[in-house]
């Protein structure tokens, strides 16, 4: 049996960004080259980045990353690596954008994938099976492909296929069998969400089984915008052996020798398989197979749900800083236990040297409060200021007529100037520090606490911020490290004291009670009969939905956030903020 040395190059690319884009290929490719690989794979879309959304609209943006894929070709080959084979996404179209009045039925945007060679793009494949659903809208902007690609490589028949295409039984998969390919390739650009990777190698290993062959799995890491990827690239053979995975939430050169079968059958042009086309073509002048011994990527096992869900934050929280390049990030401390997580993720992401923290109280915050922000900032080494409210909001206070709520959310609007003025002022972004079952109630004031540009927590619920803070602190003990957050602000009563002995509880039920009925209402999408008969009493279940539904407005004009669910406020979840539906019992 043939063996190929493959290389899937776990990278991270940025929207938009095709020259630094391509520059990674070439980079990665080097080290591919050096490790004797044989088959290079960069992720989907890698040469514009992932996803490009209504960029696929404008003509000048096609016709730049077509021509970026050209270019990458014949640059790999004047770098003296012509002779490697890579696989890499980008972006393709043979005929106008769907949207457009000069539309031609089956022809437009492409999600594809191009095998560069020699110097040339010698084989394309275009996404079949477009998802449609969550955060995706490939319906919206691409049109499907109804070609399987094989190339012989090595004396190995080798598929291309896209991302969804592994997550939908038939079409390429299937095609891939009656081809008789020894390795589907596929490429992908697979959004992180919590125990995702535990369904993804049962997954991976269908598909191995449905095409009768090995996958090589490549993903990318890297934040964009509310998402984030982590990667977990992986080789599965066709009788579901993991021979090797890599490490999440890093960028990673997975090198391994695969044992595959010869082909054997004569290349033809064309035949039609499982409703697709298959196109046959070899590949002349592959590296010989390397001496000495066999290359092993090793397995990598996944981590624990915190210290997942705590990598993608900081990955999240930090590309976003940085590809859109702010110098900085300030927020309130409080000292409880939302800003403290989202300061210590900051600090993380960042370093302690471009976090700032500023400490705002009020006459009703609590002493322990203050001293609990202070510790923090002690803890974590940020930038540390105390900018007092009270004389503000008096001033407000000496010329309008305000008592009750009115007042409590006057103090978490001065408080959001003053952010936005440092943010002005110094350049900062702004973070806010809202979870996810306060945003699902509409506990927030608007243009006060849900003042920012990007909230780390905008995905966590209330008691996942508990657990994250507890296995941040446990971890940094494992490791001899300071514990970043208090313990006063991981144990006291959750509190907003914008009033005299305030407390969350006041308000809304516990956590622990509130959160699964969050869970099943926002998550699961069931319906208040639903929720009844899973054991939530029906009076909590009636005032939590009133809740929810009446704070879609407040939802809409929250900051983006690391979505880490199956279903996050925003991308995923999308209701009508005019809305008269109502779950009745």
């Amino acid at each position: 049996m043939p063996t190929l040395r493959l290389a899937l190059s776990q990278v991270n690319p940025s929207v938009g960004d095709l020259a630094g884009n391509a520059d990674l290929v070439r980079s990665w490719t080097r080290q591919a080259a050096d490790a004797g690989a044989q088959l290079v794979l960069f992720p989907e879309m890698m040469l514009t980045g992932y996803p490009v959304e209504d960029l696929v609209f404008r003509r000048s943006f096609v016709a730049a990353s077509r021509a970026a894929v050209e270019r990458l070709a014949a640059d790999l080959a004047a770098d003296g690596l012509g002779e490697l084979p890579v696989v890499v996404g980008y972006l393709d179209a043979d005929g106008p954008p769907q949207v457009s009045g000069d539309a031609e039925p089956g022809r437009g945007a492409r999600n594809a994938a191009a095998l560069l060679h020699r110097g040339a793009v010698v084989a394309r494949y275009f996404k079949h099976h477009l998802p449609n659903y969550g955060v995706f809208d490939e319906d919206r902007y691409f049109v499907p492909g109804d070609t399987l690609t094989v190339v012989r490589i090595g004396g190995v028949d080798v598929a291309l296929t896209i991302c969804e295409d592994l997550w939908q039984a038939g079409g390429p998969f299937a095609a891939a069998r009656q081809a008789g390919v020894g390795l589907v390739v596929n490429i992908n650009g697979s959004p992180y969400e919590l125990n995702k990777d535990d369904f993804r190698l049962p997954l991976v290993r269908r598909r191995a089984a449905e095409a009768g062959a090995t996958v090589a799995y490549v993903n990318m890491i890297g934040g964009q915008d509310e998402l984030v990827f982590e990667g977990d690239s992986m080789i599965v053979t066709a009788d579901g052996e993991l021979l090797t995975r890599a490490p999440q939430f890093v960028e990673h050169l997975l090198v391994h020798d695969v044992e595959l079968p010869a082909a054997t059958a004569a290349t033809t042009t064309e035949t039609v398989a499982d409703g697709m086309r298959i196109v046959h073509s070899t590949l002349d002048g592959v590296p010989a197979a390397p001496t000495g011994p066999a290359a092993t990527g090793g397995v990598i096992e996944p981590v624990a749900d915190e210290a997942e869900v705590w990598q993608a934050l900081v990955l999240g929280l930090r590309d976003y800083v940085n590809k859109n390049r702010f110098p900085s990030v300030v927020l309130g401390l409080s000292g409880g236990i939302d800003s403290a997580v989202v300061a210590a993720l900051a600090v993380d992401a960042l370093g302690p040297d471009r976090v700032v923290g500023v400490s705002l109280p009020s006459q009703h915050s609590s002493e322990h409060s203050r001293e609990d922000a202070a510790d923090l900032a002690k803890r974590t080494g940020l930038d540390y200021r105390v900018e007092p409210i009270q004389p503000m909001v008096d001033g407000f206070l000496a010329n309008l007529s305000l008592s009750g709520v009115a007042v409590e959310n006057l103090q978490a609007r001065v408080r959001g100037v003053i952010l936005m003025a440092l943010s002005n002022q110094e350049g900062h972004l702004v973070l806010t520090t809202g979870n996810k079952s306060e945003l699902a109630v509409g506990y927030s004031t608007l243009y006060g606490d849900s003042v920012g540009g990007f909230n780390p927590v905008k995905d966590v619920w209330k008691t996942l911020i508990w657990r994250l803070a507890k296995w941040r602190n446990t971890d940094a003990a494992r490791r001899g490290e300071t514990a970043p957050i208090p313990e006063n602000s991981i144990g006291k009563p959750p509190s907003a004291e914008l009033s005299p002995g305030q407390l969350d509880s006041d308000s809304l039920p516990d956590y622990d009670v509130l959160d699964p009925i969050l869970i099943g209402y926002v998550d699961g999408d069931l319906g208040r009969d639903g929720l009844v008969e899973s054991g939530h009493d029906p009076a909590i279940v009636d005032k939590v939905l009133r809740l929810v539904d009446t704070a879609e407005y407040k939802r809409r004009q929250s900051a983006p956030g690391t979505k880490i669910s199956m279903k996050a406020f925003g991308r995923d979840r999308r209701l009508p903020i005019t809305n008269r539906w109502r779950e009745r019992g």
